[in-house]
């Protein structure tokens, strides 16, 4: 039987992934301090609407797939008193509020260290600076996809992708919130209909084509493995796809009575149906 190994969250867009124990999933499908801010560009620092929500494309603010030395940063949000922490090398980079003055300060030391990296002229680039920090902090909206999706993938996929890549491969490069195991490599790509996580019934929807984010080492910002050639290369496949999303499967009342939404634990058996 699969079973859930790693469970993750990422309160800042792009950031430090933080390894949880469990995840609450909200009743619209999202994952309670998941993406709940962003450094966004000086331009694109208000939504854009796509199927009636709000929607954020990751290419307008810092994202791993364009900035990859972002991996390198170690940052630590806390929910209760909403300041973040950004670490570098083991230094402090910058610590602040979620106040005015410390957003400014969050954004103003980001830039300074994207400056400073091989990517940095990506940033120079005409409406870009100076970056802004958005979001409340508790609401998750920074996904790549409008709708409330939950990301999971198997480790017997990832180790998979590591032969074929001749190296060991972290977790931690494909982002997901959910980690599998005791699972054939790529079954999670052949489930369909209804996903059980413990207590919680999801629907399957699509498979993730990843980007150039997964070429990133998430403790050195490297690009040290060609993770999108090797699976459509090596690994046969038509797109580069490794894991994928999951939708609510439950419909929250009207009244409110039976919301939708609960709790996945590490440990959590997975039952799913295979194509």
């Amino acid at each position: 039987m699969a079973r859930v190994v790693s469970l993750y969250r990422h309160p800042i867009k792009g950031l430090t992934p933080e390894h949880r124990d469990s995840l609450t999933v909200h009743p619209d499908g999202r994952v309670a301090g998941d993406r709940v801010l962003a450094f966004r560009f000086a331009d694109a620092a208000e939504p854009e609407h796509r199927d009636g929500v709000d929607h954020w494309p990751k290419a307008k603010g810092l994202a791993l797939q364009d900035f990859p030395g972002l991996a390198a940063l170690h940052t630590r949000y806390d929910d209760e008193t909403r300041r973040i922490r950004i670490e570098h090398a083991g230094a402090t980079l910058v610590e602040a509020d979620l106040d005015a003055q410390g957003r400014r300060d969050l954004a103003d030391a980001l830039s300074e260290f994207v400056l400073a990296t091989p990517e940095g002229r990506r940033l120079r680039r005409p409406g870009r600076l100076p970056l802004v920090l958005v979001g409340d902090g508790q609401t998750p909206r920074f996904h790549d996809r409008a709708r409330g999706y939950v990301s999971v993938h198997g480790r017997g996929s990832v180790r998979a992708l590591g032969v074929a890549l001749g190296m060991g491969i972290d977790d931690r490069r494909f982002r997901s919130n959910i980690v599998i195991d005791d699972a054939a490599a790529w079954q999670e790509l052949e489930w369909t209909g209804e996903v059980c996580i413990g207590d919680l019934t999801f629907q399957t929807a699509g498979p993730i084509v990843r980007c150039l984010a997964t070429h990133a080492n998430p403790d050195t910002g490297v690009r040290d493995a060609k993770v999108l050639t090797t699976l459509t290369g090596a690994l046969a496949q038509q797109e580069p796809t490794l894991g994928r999303l999951l939708l609510p499967g439950w419909t929250p009342s009207d009244d409110g009575s039976t919301p939708g939404g609960g709790v996945i634990h590490v440990g959590d058996e997975v039952r799913a149906h295979l194509a």
